[in-house]
């Protein structure tokens, strides 16, 4: 089984290493599913997004929820993007161990920034829609899109100071965790406490297994899936079983560099060359040869944490698969449905949020405990600079997408309109937050970075 995954891997991991811009490429499908949403496909678009998916064991269909088969919209929402938010939790768990969330002081700062990006975004967003059902979206302009983010900072290049990324990844890390506990607490269904309880046991074997340092991905990947089925049953969103079970897959790797390199010298020693047998056209190694570097393989696979080799494997499959394809599924806003007093309420509610909300809740938390000097401003950032990242936390694309998803009730009256009206808010506050932001560092970031 090991083998098939790779096999299925090895064309996105050559497709990665062409090193195509993944933003780029959710660009491009947002907008191609906006086009095929509004033009004579519309209908055959939406029966795609209605689809049902199957893939069965006997009567046992595994993406099914109580009973009911999946269709290609649920598919990708509840369990492509478990995927998603799995890769998130191995890269939160690394932050945490040895990244920017390491240690209080440098956490610090990025922790207060992301408080006051999903605090004051939620407050703007009750200044316009502050009833139900249209409340309900109130936690969509909390969500910050790192890989946009980042990418708009990219387009500055060398003027970035390398202090400028770590502060932005670190605020989207804190950003996440906070999104992962919104959608824990406020968008999960009547719970069925069995199968969570079963899960539960199930991530006990995994911490356990992660203790005892099992380096084999399939272990994580098999049970991995049983505590997402049984999240879903349960009646808790399914994407935080993803995160769950990344805390458990173990950061260290079986053996360390300085065993890799003394088991390596002792293995390099025992090839004998003198029994390869080579020609122009063919070269042949004998058995003995084989068992030695299949040893070396396996030796060299010990000294990858099971974190950073599942996470390496598994972000080409994010990038350029899951994202582009959640975004196809997600993005096709109707326009017929959108008229001038529609903008008024939860589009407007959404871009103040994201244009307004992040962007001084982000900055006016910073500055405040900066002033207060409980923290210190990163390296060769100013107060302008500043917020000119905090304007591009305003950027929530994927994210916001998604709980604009799990917000309103697409059975309710006018709940396709809201969903409809909520994607439109998100497209216009992330594109305005990411001009803004690039127009903001363009003038401020600074014009060259002393060494």
């Amino acid at each position: 089984m090991q083998n098939t995954i790779n096999v299925i891997l090895k064309p996105l991991k050559r497709f990665a290493l062409l090193k195509p811009n993944a933003s780029l490429l959710l660009f491009f499908a947002m907008v191609i599913a906006m086009i095929l949403a509004n033009s004579p496909w519309q209908e055959s678009y939406h029966k795609l997004l209605s689809y049902p998916i199957h893939l069965q064991a006997g009567n046992f269909n595994f993406f099914s929820h109580h009973g009911e088969t999946m269709s290609m919209l649920a598919f990708v929402n509840d369990a492509l993007m478990a995927v998603f938010f799995f890769v998130i939790g191995l890269e939160i768990k690394q932050e945490i161990l040895i990244g920017e969330l390491q240690s209080l002081k440098k956490a610090l700062l990025p922790i207060i920034a992301a408080c006051g990006g999903m605090i004051v975004p939620v407050l703007f967003y009750f200044i316009i829609c502050p009833s139900e059902p249209e409340s309900m979206g109130a936690a969509i302009p909390m969500a910050t899109d790192i890989a946009f983010a980042l990418a708009v900072l990219g387009l500055l290049g060398k003027r970035i100071p390398l202090s400028f990324r770590i502060f932005l990844t670190a605020l989207a890390v804190v950003d996440d965790i906070g999104g992962i506990i919104i959608i824990a607490l406020f968008y999960s269904g009547e719970i069925a406490y069995v199968p969570l309880l079963i899960s539960f046991i199930f991530l006990a074997i995994l911490y356990a297994g992660g203790l005892m340092k099992i380096n084999n991905h399939l272990f994580y990947y098999i049970l991995g899936f049983c505590v997402w089925f049984l999240f879903l049953e349960s009646g808790i969103h399914p994407t935080i079983a993803g995160v769950l079970v990344a805390f458990t897959v173990p950061a260290l790797p079986v053996a360390s560099l300085d065993h890799f390199e003394e088991d390596m010298r002792s293995y390099l020693a025992m090839l004998d060359k003198s029994q390869i047998k080579t020609g122009e056209k063919a070269s042949v190694l004998t058995s003995q040869h084989m068992q030695i570097l299949d040893n070396i393989h396996t030796l060299a696979d010990k000294t990858v944490s099971p974190l950073q080799s599942i996470a390496e494997k598994l972000h080409p499959i994010v990038n350029y698969l899951i994202l582009p394809l959640f975004a196809f599924v997600n993005a096709g806003v109707t326009f017929d449905d959108i008229n001038p007093d529609g903008l008024v309420g939860i589009p407007l509610a959404i871009v103040f949020g994201l244009v307004a909300g992040k962007s001084l809740g982000i900055f006016s938390f910073s500055y405040l405990f900066i002033k207060m000097k409980v923290v210190t401003m990163p390296k060769h950032m100013s107060k302008r600079s500043l917020f000119g990242i905090a304007m591009l936390g305003g950027i929530g694309f994927t994210v916001a997408l998604f709980i604009a998803n799990l917000s309103f009730d697409l059975s309710a009256p006018n709940g396709t309109m809201m969903l409809n009206q909520a994607k439109l808010g998100v497209f216009c506050g992330s594109f305005i937050s990411g001009i803004l932001g690039y127009i903001l560092l363009k003038i401020f970031a600074p014009k060259k970075i002393e060494q």
